[in-house]
């Protein structure tokens, strides 16, 4: 059965847009449609170390693959692409949250869908506002 995953992807090392678009390609690749993808916007970080501006976007995508095996197939591509995990909030060359999973609420050791902090951070909440207002709309009656 597919499900409807809504992910948010940034990057803001090396040529940014580049590795969201090698990110998306590796999705598609890995049984993970891309059916919608927001405007790539540039953003200041948000906590950790003092680091460049991020590009994001979020993406609307279709799979099958379950919400732990979505999450081991980011984690694989975001290592891939060359992401090293030193600093917590550190700057990274692509970086794939996966918020929303169909209805799903989710909390393991690993993965908590919806993504805990998705509301408070303007770059997941924008780019996502763009591609599903409705959806925005049912999770967050304040953002009408």
């Amino acid at each position: 059965m597919m499900a409807i995953v809504y992910l948010a992807l940034g990057s803001n090392l090396g040529d940014r847009g580049a590795y969201i678009q090698k990110a998306l390609d590796r999705l598609n690749a890995n049984k993970v449609k891309v059916l919608r993808l927001s405007s790539i916007i540039e953003t200041d970080p948000v906590g950790g170390p003092a680091q460049d501006k991020y590009l994001n976007a979020v993406v609307k995508v279709e799979t099958e693959l379950s919400p732990e095996n979505l999450h081991r197939c980011t984690q694989l591509i975001e290592n891939k692409l060359g992401r090293i995990r030193k600093v917590v909030n550190g700057p990274r060359v692509i970086d794939i949250d996966i918020l929303l999973y169909d209805d799903i609420k989710l909390i393991t050791k690993d993965l908590r869908i919806p993504h805990p902090r998705m509301f408070e951070r303007n770059f997941v909440m924008k780019p996502l506002q763009e591609i599903a207002p409705d959806l925005c709309a049912s999770l967050n009656p304040s953002l009408n």
